[in-house]
């Protein structure tokens, strides 16, 4: 059985929210465990032009939502970039999953084919769904979730590897 748009995103899209949130919970108990202000951790980055830890969360937010949207042809729910706060950063990535999984499989009918538009001005792209989702929004979601973790790692939470892949699960 060939492998379908559904399975190739929805499961690794929660998956991967679901690792961002245990990260984040990560952040929050070395926050707590040795006095440092969780704002720091929301407010960390890498370079002074990246987005901080809370940016790359609501963009792996957005780039999940956008893909299950797009590849069913329907409007996905908006969410505003408020969050400051690491519970609130989780509650978004909650609100995420919440919506993958309010998407059936029977909506990705036909979106390997379906013609995505994404982008703006000059770059403005159309693609067929299964070139979007595997050259554009899976690896733009997963830059968003690394770029968490190094994150987190560079702000001195101590997660590893196995933190960010998380344990498997079969689908």
């Amino acid at each position: 059985m060939p492998l379908s748009m559904y399975q190739a995103s929805i499961p690794v899209l929660t998956r991967g929210l679901g690792v961002l949130s245990t990260l984040l919970g990560k952040g929050a108990a070395h926050a707590d465990a040795n006095g440092l202000d969780r704002a720091t951790i929301v407010a960390g980055r890498l370079a002074p032009d990246m987005y901080p830890l809370s940016g790359q969360i609501q963009r792996a937010s957005d780039t999940a939502k956008f893909a299950a949207a797009r590849l069913t042809g329907v409007d996905g729910p908006s969410f505003a970039d408020e969050e400051t706060t690491l519970d609130e950063l989780q509650a978004r990535c909650a609100k995420t999953i919440a919506y993958l999984e309010s998407v059936g499989l029977d909506a990705f009918e036909g979106s390997e084919t379906r013609q995505i538009t994404f982008g703006g001005g000059a770059s403005k792209t159309t693609l067929p769904g299964d070139a979007y989702l595997l050259h554009f929004a899976l690896p733009n979601f997963f830059f968003h979730v690394t770029t968490a973790y190094d994150i987190l790692r560079h702000v001195g939470v101590p997660i590893g590897k196995l933190d960010y892949l998380g344990m498997p699960r079969q689908s």
